[in-house]
């Protein structure tokens, strides 16, 4: 633990808090042997004259054909819990908004430092049309893409306040099945954080795009390289931000110090980049608090410094709000007015760090600081910048610095340093939440993640990846030595990440929000435009430090891409390779060898059916635990799964096997801290309560059966029941209705009350068998099995995939977090076999 209120999550096993054993239901007692219940289209084949929106909604709606006791127990659960989330206070939303200043804004509010200078590096200062036509250019380039893109749509298209590319992906995945690995199930549309609402039947084109989606494994593929691409920028911006943050304030001594050359702006660059990631490890939270003064001063110095600036030289660069100044900027200047563009998106650096870090804080919050501080603060900023050059054109090589009166100079050059370095804390945040998403839903190899609050689950910190980003910052200084360089290779990654949201945000609005056709095609018209407009121009730069993203987008582009595809192989691999039941059944209770006391736990990916490293485990030991329960982890596309409804249970084989399955349900921000002590007792607790619940189900259902006997012989040969009727009747489902029409009655929160004799679970001898046989198992103590995968191609592969998952996902496999470091176990009470898998 890296400090006292600091949590090390582990990448598998089940929580230590829970009370997901309430709910467990059991309805059709044993697992068949067959994947999870297959979901077909109502009315599909349905002719569409005459059912006008009923037939559509039928369409939307997806019907088991059986009834599954996952779904029933997760339905049982969501109806039984309300998660209302109380909304936080004015005062709590004013104290998030002051930490963003630490957080999210360092990167847009050092803008300022490099800006004009980049710009007019391209664009030689001639008259007063080139500085009008550039400020114009930067003031509706800022009201358009942060404020009305970021602020007023695109936080608005959060995960249940979770924001970024994975984010984005995550809340398509839920609407449509679009996720490559294939363990989804009913079951988990029934969690209270899903929130799955079906569109609207006037709007036929969400269920095309929905359909289309699904039924197109190009267009997975295809949706799942893009918010990779966009995630692999976001890293990429990790890792140029802070170098060019902290070098150009450093910079600023050039101009002041006698012998003060580029060598020492690279060393002193490189020791405050080291000293920026060392503090890394105190938390989002800490550094924020520790940060927004320093922020907030830096923004009330630019405001004030922008009012000095444009009072004294040149109030009339006011007229910049006419955007004419653009086209005469770019109609006197041509080509150098379109490499000046390049420049010019540096001013909205760090934008889709606000979507981005959303996790650390909330929509509210973020917008508010941006609209009241960090935007009018930068515009003043950017006019008293104008209004100096306006006065003195030759200074716009150093103008941020020339432009601060002297005897400001050394306390503006500590603040601008000190809010260089915490310019980089935006996207080194932004890139601990990116992996974070990204290694729940299968796309990163598993690593080391410490969640640094207890109050703010989103706030964490990755040891890898920030030593990985100090170590590219350091290279990427040392390399370029020259901000203009670094600038050319900026502006690729920050725009590549902006086309990419505008694209799933677009997504979004036409699938899940179902706005108006002609505003969502305005949304990439509008901001799709300015933001080609602006690729084209940075892509000019490629030669000139600009292939330097491109590099590092597409090394974790194929990191994250053959992890996921590798990943996926795996697990289709499992489904195929699995134990049949009948099998299962010719063993017998003992499985064909001696049956211990104990309880073993036998971790595994599947949702459904026995995993074939069981058998390995029959073959490799000479007796096995007399209790064996098949642990699931299983990652669901919402940011957070409510404790009680985490867990579903169910029994594998007849009930002399002993034998249950447990899947644990998390979310992409869950906190999976984990004691194996509070584990076990809760796993025993939950599975005593399922037993518990399993003997109460049975006995309603033969009191059931017998109510139904009692009125199909007093109306035998009446013709009113059919087939039909009696098979619902089996199946103990939890409408109040039919359960008030066998006797029964429902409490006011909705649980049934069960009539006295299904309530004897006392006299059920079976019950009372296999309550001692578990507590005897937990006497004898828990056993983790845990499986030594190896995943090797087939020989008739191809050249191409053989050396992606033999060799890269292979090494990324034995080098990543493995079993016995995800879980805190002891190391004595853990067994291993070893299985290949030929994918």
């Amino acid at each position: 633990m890296e400090e006292e209120d600091g949590i090390e999550e582990s990448s598998a096993g089940l929580g230590s808090s829970a009370s997901g054993g309430d709910g467990s239901r059991w309805v059709d007692g044993n697992e068949v042997d067959s994947e999870s219940a297959s979901w077909g289209w109502l009315g599909e084949n349905e002719s569409r004259d005459g059912q006008g929106h009923g037939t559509m909604r039928r369409r939307l709606v997806k019907k088991p054909k059986r009834v599954d006791s996952f779904d029933v127990e997760a339905m049982e659960i969501a109806g039984a819990h309300g998660h209302h989330p109380k909304d936080p206070s004015v005062w709590q939303t004013l104290a998030l908004a002051f930490q963003t200043l630490g957080v999210v804004y360092g990167d847009m509010g050092t803008s300022p430092l490099y800006v004009f200078a980049d710009v007019f590096s391209k664009v030689t200062i001639k008259s007063d049309v080139d500085v009008l036509g550039a400020l114009s250019l930067v003031m509706y380039t800022i009201a358009l893409i942060p404020l009305a893109k970021y602020v007023f749509v695109v936080l608005k298209a959060n995960d249940n306040g979770e924001g970024g590319t994975f984010a984005l992906y995550s809340l398509i995945c839920r609407y449509a099945n679009v996720n490559m690995l294939p363990n989804r199930q009913p079951a988990d549309e029934q969690i209270s954080s899903f929130r799955l609402k079906l569109p609207t039947p006037e709007l036929e084109r969400a269920l095309n795009i929905k359909e289309t989606l699904e039924n197109r494994s190009s267009l997975k593929t295809l949706l799942l390289l893009l918010v990779l691409m966009g995630t692999s920028m976001i890293i990429g911006d990790g890792i140029l931000t802070p170098a060019i943050s902290v070098m150009s304030a450093v910079s600023g001594l050039q101009g002041e110090l006698e012998g003060f050359g580029t060598g020492a702006v690279v060393v002193v660059s490189i020791v405050i980049l080291v000293a920026l990631f060392s503090i890394q490890r105190f938390g989002t939270g800490k550094v924020g608090f520790l940060f927004a003064p320093i922020l907030a001063l830096w923004f009330f110095s630019l405001g004030s410094i922008g009012i000095y600036n444009l009072v004294k030289h040149d109030v009339s660069v006011l007229r910049a709000v006419n955007p004419a100044y653009i086209y005469f900027f770019f109609k006197d200047n041509s080509g150098a007015a379109w490499s000046a563009l390049g420049g010019c998106v540096l001013c909205i650096t760090g934008s889709e760090a606000m979507f981005a870090d959303l996790g650390h804080f909330s929509v509210r919050s973020i917008q508010i600081a941006f609209t009241s501080v960090v935007f009018p603060c930068i515009l003043l900023a950017y006019l008293g910048q104008a209004a100096y050059l306006m006065k003195y054109p030759n200074s716009a090589e150093r103008i941020f610095y020339d432009s601060v009166p002297d005897s400001l100079f050394w306390p503006v050059f500590v603040i601008a340093t000190f809010a260089a370095m915490i310019a980089s804390q935006a996207m080194i945040s932004a890139t601990f939440s990116c992996v974070k998403q990204s290694m729940a839903l299968g796309c990163f190899p598993r690593l080391k993640i410490v969640h640094t609050s207890k109050r703010r689950m989103g706030q964490i910190y990755i040891p890898v990846i920030n030593w990985f980003l100090m170590i590219m910052c350091i290279v990427v200084v040392s390399i370029f030595q020259s901000t203009t360089d670094i600038a050319n290779a900026y502006g690729i990654a920050e725009v590549g990440v902006m086309m990419v949201s505008t694209i799933l945000v677009t997504l979004v609005m036409l699938l899940i929000w179902q706005t108006n056709l002609f505003l969502a095609l305005c949304f990439p018209l509008i901001f799709g435009s300015v933001e080609f407009i602006y690729l084209c121009a940075v892509l000019s730069k490629v030669m000139e430090g600009g292939w330097l993203p491109l590099v590092f987008a597409s090394c974790f582009l194929c990191v994250m891409y053959i992890w996921n595809y590798g990943s996926v192989l795996k697990y289709r691999s499992e489904v195929r390779e699995k134990i049949s039941m009948d099998f299962m059944l010719e063993l017998g209770s003992s499985l064909g060898t001696l049956r211990v006391p104990g309880i073993g736990l036998l971790y595994n990916e599947l949702v459904q059916g026995i995993p074939s490293i069981f058998g390995q485990f029959l073959l490799s030991l000479p007796a096995i635990h007399s209790t064996i329960v098949f642990v699931c982890i299983k990652y669901v596309p919402v940011p957070v799964v409510p404790q009680e409804e985490r867990f579903l249970f169910r029994r594998v084989c007849p009930k002399d096997y002993h034998m249950f399955r447990c899947v644990a349900r998390y979310g992409y921000k869950d906190v999976r801290k984990e004691d194996h002590h509070a584990f076990e007792q809760l796993l025993a607790e939950s599975l005593e309560k399922f037993l518990r619940r399993e003997a109460e189900d049975l006995a309603l259902e033969s009191n059931l059966q017998m109510e139904f006997d009692s009125m199909s012989v007093g109306s035998r040969g009446s013709g009113t029941r059919s087939g039909d009727g009696m098979e619902e009747l089996r199946v103990p489902l939890m409408q109040a209705q039919r359960l008030e029409e066998a006797g029964t009655s429902t409490s006011e929160d909705g649980v049934s009350i069960l009539p006295s004799s299904a309530m004897a679970s006392d006299e059920d001898p079976s019950l009372d068998y296999e309550l001692s046989a578990l507590r005897e198992a937990m006497d004898s103590g828990f056993t983790y099995l845990l499986a030594h995968g190896d995943v090797r191609a087939r020989k008739e592969s191809w050249f191409i995939k053989k050396l992606a998952i033999n060799y890269f996902y292979g090494f990324m496999r034995r080098n990543c977090r493995a079993g016995a470091a995800n879980m805190s176990a002891p190391h004595m009470n853990i067994i291993r076999v070893g299985m290949t898998y030929m994918v």
